[in-house]
């Protein structure tokens, strides 16, 4: 169910598609994950959504931001100047091993190499991808992310008192529970390094749109494990995912071989997240509309590409009409900033902010 505060706003939107952002709800999830954390220190990654109005919200929780590109390192450091910035990700460039940073995660050897050819100053955490088995997991991270163990070895004699070796960054697969990532902690933590970076993946079900990961649970067990040296976590879409909201509206209902299609203003070109990652996208439709329609049975939504790809949920009992109002739920990370925008060349979705 969604919150009044953004029904109210989704009926009162004079265009759609649009995005709405519940700023108070991610300041209090924000707050929430903070308190359970004590210790910790949180980064967030702001791949998972670059919202500016977004990070403004996360900036009073969060001890800093961890960037992948020098694009999103010129767009953190513009709103926050001076605050602490990781820089991650694979394939930096020569002008990106030179930005600005609190730490730089080096993802090979040869990285770090040319990072030394700088002849700046920098805090290195080596990218170590263990071969730990990693199970009921909704994605993986490996090749081309960080290096092995032989990779690490080969990267210590390199360290200077100019390029200093702080301690390692792991970042394993995403979509797993307290518990789970937890172990996984444990595994990681077996070493002699004093700072550990142990990135995100904490899952966010779609399909359970109420359940939450376990943060205090998380919190207690990393405290347990960490005792005596430091930790980071780098969540992403485990922030932000909660409080976005994709309102659009019913355009066309229609049967075809039986089956009902509920056809919607947009489509995957600005929601891209039920296509990547194959899931139903969960929803809640305003009785808006005043046309023909369908009542109380299976309904596949989908927008207006040309494409059978775009689509936003499959044969969900349900009805529609059109000119209702659907407001498509956990719109809040990885969804308009991966999404193909210029297909088609629609329109681009309208954005508010509730809370501004």
């Amino acid at each position: 169910m969604i919150a009044d505060r953004v029904r109210d706003a989704a009926l009162s939107l004079p265009e759609a598609p649009a995005y709405l952002y519940d700023l108070p709800a991610l300041d209090e999830h924000a707050a929430s994950v903070r308190r359970a954390l004590p210790g910790i220190e949180l980064y967030y990654a702001v791949k998972a959504n670059p919202d500016a109005e977004l990070l403004r919200v996360l900036a009073g929780h969060v001890d800093g931001f961890e960037v992948s590109s020098g694009g999103e390192h010129a767009h953190v450091t513009s709103l926050f100047p001076g605050g602490r910035v990781a820089l991650g990700g694979p394939g930096k460039t020569d002008a990106e091993l030179r930005l600005p940073h609190h730490r730089i995660h080096v993802e090979s050897p040869n990285e770090l190499r040319r990072l030394l050819d700088t002849g700046l100053e920098a805090d290195v955490l080596l990218r170590l991808n263990p071969d730990l088995p990693v199970e009921g997991a909704a994605l993986t991270m490996s090749g081309p992310f960080g290096m092995d163990e032989q990779g690490v070895a080969e990267c210590l004699p390199l360290f200077t008192d100019r390029v200093r070796l702080r301690g390692l960054h792991t970042h394993l697969a995403s979509g797993l529970d307290a518990a789970q990532l937890l172990t996984l902690a444990g595994s990681l933590l077996d070493n002699g390094y004093d700072e550990v970076n142990l990135g995100g993946g904490m899952a966010v079900s779609y399909a359970a749109p109420g359940s939450r990961f376990d943060w205090a649970g998380y919190g207690r067990g990393l405290a347990a494990l960490g005792r005596g040296r430091t930790l980071r976590i780098e969540p992403g879409r485990a922030l932000t995912a909660y409080c976005g909201y994709y309102v659009t509206r019913v355009v066309d209902v229609k049967r075809v071989r039986g089956e009902a299609y509920a056809v919607l203003l947009g489509g995957t070109h600005h929601l891209r997240t039920p296509a990547t990652k194959g899931h139903d996208q969960p929803f809640t439709i305003l009785p808006t509309g005043k046309g023909q329609g369908v009542a109380d049975e299976p309904i596949t939504f989908v927008g207006q590409l040309c494409t059978p790809k775009d689509v936003f949920s499959r044969k969900i009992v349900s009805s529609a009409y059109i000119g209702d109002t659907v407001v498509f739920e956990m719109a809040g990370a990885y969804a308009w900033n991966i999404s193909h925008h210029d297909f088609l060349m629609h329109p681009k979705p309208a954005f508010r902010y509730l809370g501004a």
